[in-house]
């Protein structure tokens, strides 16, 4: 039995447990673990850095997922770039009005691995007949593609090794270019707390951009320094103050049972504290 260490900050980290490993391969992107922890279940790691666990997983998998999806209200066509464990596809599959999903993965080593090592993530949505699995880079993907999408959720690894480019001014613009009317783009954009200059290299990136733009937090234990941050981009500035019985209805009529959002959270999410909002420029959550 050992310790798992993460690498992801200097001088500051977590430890797990290592109670049992699963698998461990040097894939063609990335170093991939995944191991066993009394506490948090099956725990996947990719270069040092801890990227999912069964133990909390949902949080961000519900967060990154049912809040644009609601808020939009008509998603047929969505883009998930990234997202190889299968916890957004999962989530995504829950909303029956979804016509399509297209889920472009780089590493298909990742989507194999979890299938097998962390099957309840994707809890068998890997088999629906509305996917169209692609392996391919995120950014060329959407730099070619002449499809367009009602949502894009960008569940990226963080801006190092393969995930770095997702987080670039041409990949926001692509993904702009990507939208369909009133589409909306979330992305996963780290713990502000530790990575304040990536909420802010982000923000410069998408000012302008979007119709409007925004952040929205949601706390997963797994992810150390806090809340966990997310980029909102929609090309309708009127998606994101939705009114919370609206929300509250949309939800309802969706049958989709949830261990963490709901409508009051959807609207709480946005609620930014003020050392974020002057590192993005803005001096209130409007």
């Amino acid at each position: 039995m050992k310790d798992y260490l993460e690498t992801l900050y200097d001088g500051y980290g977590q430890r797990f447990r290592m109670d049992e490993l699963l698998h461990e391969v040097r894939t063609e992107h990335q170093q991939l673990v995944i191991f066993k922890n009394a506490r948090m279940g099956r725990v996947m790691a990719l270069d040092g850095v801890i990227q999912t666990t069964e133990a909390d997983e949902f949080i961000y998998h519900e967060m990154l997922t049912h809040v644009p999806l609601f808020a939009h209200g008509q998603a047929k066509r969505v883009l998930i770039i990234g997202g190889g464990d299968g916890g957004i596809l999962r989530e995504v599959a829950k909303h029956k009005s979804v016509e399509h999903i297209t889920m472009v993965e780089i590493d298909a080593a990742v989507v194999d691995m979890c299938k097998t090592y962390l099957p309840n993530h994707s809890n068998g949505a890997f088999d629906d007949s509305r996917l169209n699995l692609v392996i391919d880079d995120g950014m060329r993907f959407v730099a070619n593609t002449t499809d367009r999408f009602d949502v894009i959720i960008s569940d990226s690894t963080d801006p190092i090794g393969p995930g770095e480019v997702l987080f670039s001014e041409n990949f926001y613009q692509a993904c702009h270019r990507c939208l369909s009317e009133g589409g909306i783009l979330v992305t996963q954009n780290g713990t502000p707390f530790m990575q304040l200059d990536e909420v802010k290299t982000t923000a410069s990136r998408v000012n302008g951009l979007f119709a409007d733009w925004h952040f929205y937090q949601a706390a997963v234990p797994t992810y150390i320094g806090g809340a966990m941050t997310f980029a909102w981009g929609s090309r309708d500035a009127g998606k994101r103050f939705v009114p919370v019985d609206t929300l509250r209805e949309r939800f309802a009529a969706s049958g989709i049972v949830t261990r963490y959002y709901n409508a009051d959270i959807h609207i709480g999410a946005f609620a930014l504290p003020q050392y974020v909002l002057g590192a993005i420029g803005k001096t209130s959550n409007a």
